[in-house]
């Protein structure tokens, strides 16, 4: 008979998830040419531009890309969701117990 050794407990983690895969070093460009691509263009890509040069200005000082991949992988979900967006709101459906997203994440409240 084997004695089980006893491990002491520990508050770390016994596995740390991968983080998740570097978008493609062109994925910002093919990005932005398809969001000028799309309905809501005018007031898209002012706003990815706002983005990635607030990501472009982090990664200068934290030398990192981390900053610059969630910019492209927030708008690869954003575009990704829209479609359904879209289906919801043309279905007429009520909505009206919803909360406004600036509300619901702090946005113009700083």
């Amino acid at each position: 008979m084997t004695r089980l050794e006893e491990q002491p407990m520990s508050a770390q983690r016994d596995h740390v998830p991968a983080p998740p895969p570097a978008p493609a070093p062109t994925a910002a460009a093919q990005l932005l040419a398809r969001i000028r691509t799309d309905p809501r263009a005018e007031q898209w890509v002012p706003a990815f531009e706002r983005d990635w040069a607030r990501a472009l200005e982090d990664s200068r000082y934290s030398y990192s890309f981390t900053p610059l991949h969630e910019v492209v992988r927030l708008w690869q979900a954003r575009l990704a969701a829209a479609p359904a967006v879209d289906a919801f709101l043309a279905s007429g459906r009520d909505d009206s117990d919803g909360i406004a997203v600036e509300d619901a994440f702090g946005a113009g409240h700083e």
